[in-house]
């Protein structure tokens, strides 16, 4: 029996079953229970079936009743509720005299029909045919049974009971669910309880009917009473009532509880109202109504949006029901995205063409476009679009600053697409390789054959992974109030800094409106693909004397100047942490005939010496080779460009507010002598730009850790740097050997057989890459104490990376504007583990 004391566990009984003692204790009215454990399930799967007669005997004689699952987790599901258990001929006239011949006829028959379906195992189209309702309807529904069973409807509700017992934990027990179970996250061995109920009827004399209530709304988690109810009706039969269904509140549209039965509802109310506060928790009463006479039948948790779920949490917190750590605890920091992102309505039947890897989260739809260019052309013209490459490179930028959303054959979490996409906030998928990308028709195919052309319209949901047909419909983004309060709740317990990635003004104001404390990367080589800038760049690469590059970039500087400017007027007081020129010079040039002579009609050049430079400018492995700080070496002028349009537009923008310290960093070090190197001629053009303006400045010097002799050498480097800050994309690239582009390809194979746990370009290797880390913080700090420790690459955003790093000692994470909540809150919930427990 459940009863206030009897020894019932989630972990032993299931959910429901607890859930129910509460309400008992609440002294709410439960119709009588006995409760199941998962050992006794076990058992009666195995064919051990309990003492028959004990389990009813608290029921009393003859009685009518129901058994629903309970599993530990209710999202693990489990076999469907069996109602009116003990129906049979005898108990029918009865009934037929107290409720009447149709009511009574009605539950006899849903009983029938479950009990076919679901212990019977017959299949549920035998009883489509049957049209009549009532006693003839019963009648045709008994036959149907005895004709197909060969043996009448059982009438011993013994009999009844026990066979729905087995065939429910054998249902549990089955391969198939199993599987799903498995799919939902539970253990192979998770145990089901069973709940053997009362019936109260919802069919009858006076007020019948049945329905379910909650307090708030599922979807924006605001105060709000919803549900319905459906007079004569049992179980969840309001949620399927269609027209028939009432509202429980008085309400416009259409007849409610509260007008029908006004004392039931308010009676409802209250006990909703209780369970939120005894409880503590926003809960869903299903509840059944029998000759006005309220009978609460369980209380579920409120299914919600990751937006609902921030507003239950911080209202529970405020109404004093719950602590604010606790309502931290409640939210699963990735769970955050559905809030800042636009989101595919989960109620929206979507046609689902392909799937890929889902790289930045929000949804968008719009027509196909197939270069930047277009991209670009739609855009002026209004019309969205979703640009769509084989893979994504540095002069595709502006076309993914004009696009809704991208689609990429190849690529993994942190290809360029993937990485700029969640930079933007933009939605992304990557790694489509099950879609035929024919960019020279240009037209997308399908796995089922279906083609789709430019100009088309699909809809890409990156939260998923998902490539849709058509325009699906959406759900706005939404950081309210409730949003705001939360996170700063969370920024109140965190121990640990978090940063943005951000290259542009629009990044950096993202940046700032979630938040963060600074930008931790900002990669300047995005700056220079902008129509205006990219020609003069190519000048610049074509020029053979140092004097010649050195004039052409004059003309760059006053541009990157004022992007440097604009970054730190919106981040005024905050540090901004730029790393100078990184990818190899090819990929500001064009690839094909078509564009070297374009570049020879623009610089005035043959042919011949475009294509030769073009050529001698060409590596077998760029990523590899001339980049990064090597490149700031043998092509000293592109740094001091760079470090003079820094120290000028930071004594520019400290006019007008707090003085602004600007972080440099140089990428992909691998020696000592190199950060020597940049560092002297930083420091020179550091004075020179003192001299000339007669303004003073400080600013920081560091290295971004991307090799790993870097992360080994550390020792070394640390005396000549304020920081250094550890690139985990490349670094695990060069780490494991793997193309984090290319890694897409045979990755899942690699985590299914359990060669990496996890795609390390997804989740930071703690065991590999994170030595790497803790080698380079132990050596750094140990020849500089008071290094700055930080990670800048995409793994800053992951909770588990976050957790490394806190660990590790590490004074900041920094990550995509758009996962900086996320941080925010994943930082503040393992402080709160590691101060609580």
């Amino acid at each position: 029996m459940v009863t206030a004391d009897a020894p019932i566990d989630a972990t032993t009984h299931g959910g429901r079953a607890k859930c129910l003692q509460r309400l008992v204790r609440l002294d709410l009215p439960v119709p009588r229970t006995v409760a199941l454990s998962f050992e006794a399930v076990r058992r009666i799967a195995g064919g051990e079936m309990p003492d028959m007669g004990a389990l009813l005997a608290p029921f009393g004689a003859a009685p009518l009743l129901c058994v629903r699952p309970s599993s530990e987790d209710p999202d693990w599901g489990g076999p469907g509720a069996v109602l009116n258990i003990g129906m049979n001929e005898a108990r029918y006239a009865v009934l037929s005299e107290q409720l009447g011949r149709a009511p009574a006829a009605a539950l006899y028959q849903r009983f029938v029909q479950a009990y076919a379906v679901h212990v019977a195992r017959l299949d549920p189209d035998m009883f489509e045919d049957i049209g009549e309702d009532g006693p003839e309807g019963l009648a045709e529904v008994l036959r149907a049974y005895e004709l197909e069973t060969e043996e009448p409807f059982p009438q011993e509700p013994q009999v009844q009971l026990a066979e729905v017992l087995r065939s429910m934990a054998r249902a549990w027990a089955g391969t198939t669910a199993r599987l799903l179970r498995q799919a939902k996250g539970a253990p192979a061995d998770a145990g089901l309880g069973l709940v053997v109920q009362a019936m109260a009827f919802g069919m009858g004399q006076g007020e019948c009917g049945s329905g379910v209530m909650q307090l708030v709304n599922s979807q924006t988690g605001l105060r709000q009473i919803t549900g319905r109810y459906l007079p004569q009706s049992q179980g969840r039969d309001a949620l399927q009532g269609g027209d028939a269904a009432l509202f429980l509140e008085r309400d416009a549209r259409g007849a409610s509880l509260e007008e029908r039965a006004p004392e039931a509802f308010a009676e409802l109310k209250q006990h909703a109202g209780l369970m939120r506060a005894r409880l503590r928790e926003e809960m869903q009463v299903e509840f059944t109504i029998e000759d006005g006479r309220v009978h609460i039948l369980d209380g579920v948790r409120v299914a919600r949006s990751a937006r609902a779920a921030v507003s239950i949490a911080v209202a529970l917190a405020e109404d004093g029901i719950i602590a604010r750590q606790e309502a931290l605890m409640r939210i699963d920091p990735r769970s955050l995205n559905e809030l800042l992102h636009r989101q595919i309505d989960p109620e929206e039947e979507c046609d689902i063409l392909a799937h890929g890897i889902a790289a930045s989260p929000g949804a968008a739809s719009g027509r196909i476009v197939f270069t930047a260019a277009d991209a670009q052309a739609s855009a002026a013209r209004g019309e969205p679009c979703v640009l769509v490459r084989r893979e994504t490179s540095p002069e595709d930028i502006r076309g993914m600053h004009a696009a809704v959303a991208v689609l990429t054959e190849r690529g993994g979490m942190t290809s360029h697409a993937a990485v700029i996409g969640r930079g933007m906030g933009l939605p992304c998928v990557v790694g489509a390789s099950d879609l035929t990308f024919d960019l020279r028709l240009r037209t997308l195919g399908a796995p089922d054959g279906r083609r789709f052309a430019e100009g088309d319209v699909i809809t890409i949901d990156g939260t998923n992974g998902a490539v849709i047909a058509g325009e699906a419909r959406m759900l706005e983004a939404a950081q309210g109030d409730a949003f705001q309060t939360f996170m700063a709740w969370a920024d109140a317990e965190r121990d640990i800094g978090v940063r943005a990635n951000a290259d542009t003004a629009a990044d950096a104001q993202t940046a700032r409106n979630f938040k963060a404390q600074g930008i931790g990367l900002c990669r300047t080589e995005h700056m220079f693909f902008e129509t205006d800038r990219l020609t003069v760049m190519r000048e610049m690469i074509f020029a053979d004397a140092s004097e010649d590059r050195r004039a052409v970039l004059e003309r760059l500087l006053p541009m990157q100047r004022e992007d440097f400017i604009a970054l730190f007027r919106i981040m005024q007081g905050q540090p901004v942490c730029i790393r100078l020129f990184d990818p190899p010079l090819h990929e500001f040039l064009p690839s094909d005939r078509a564009g070297h002579l374009e570049l020879a009609e623009a610089l005035d050049l043959p042919l011949s010496d475009v294509t030769r430079r073009v050529e001698a400018l060409g590596e077998y492995n760029p990523m590899l080779g001339m980049r990064g700080v090597r490149l700031g070496i043998t092509v000293p002028e592109i740094y001091d460009m760079q470090a003079r349009a820094i120290f000028e537009a930071t004594i520019e923008a400290s006019r007008e507010g707090d003085p602004v310290v600007p972080e440099i960093m140089i990428p992909l070090v691998s020696a000592k002598r190199e950060v020597e190197l940049v560092k002297t001629r930083v420091d020179a053009v550091a004075a020179q730009v003192r001299t000339q303006t007669g303004r003073d400045f400080t600013y920081r010097l560091g290295v971004m850790v991307e090799t790993p002799r870097a992360a080994l050498r550390a020792a070394e480097i640390a005396p000549h740097v304020s920081f250094l800050s550890f690139g985990t994309n490349d670094l695990t690239q060069m780490t494991y050997g793997l193309s984090r582009d290319d890694a897409g390809r045979f990755m899942s194979t690699y985590v299914q057989q359990g060669v990496f746990p996890e795609d390390p370009f997804h989740t930071l290797d703690t065991e590999g890459v994170g030595e790497l880390l803790q080698i380079a913080a132990e050596r750094g700090r140990a020849a500089r104490p008071d290094l700055v420790l930080s990670i800048c690459g995409e793994h800053g955003g992951s909770p588990e990376s976050i957790a490394f790093c806190r660990d590790a000692g590490f004074d900041y994470v920094s990550c995509s504007p758009f996962r900086v909540p996320v941080a925010r809150l994943a930082a503040a919930q393992l402080a709160l583990l590691e101060k609580h427990g």
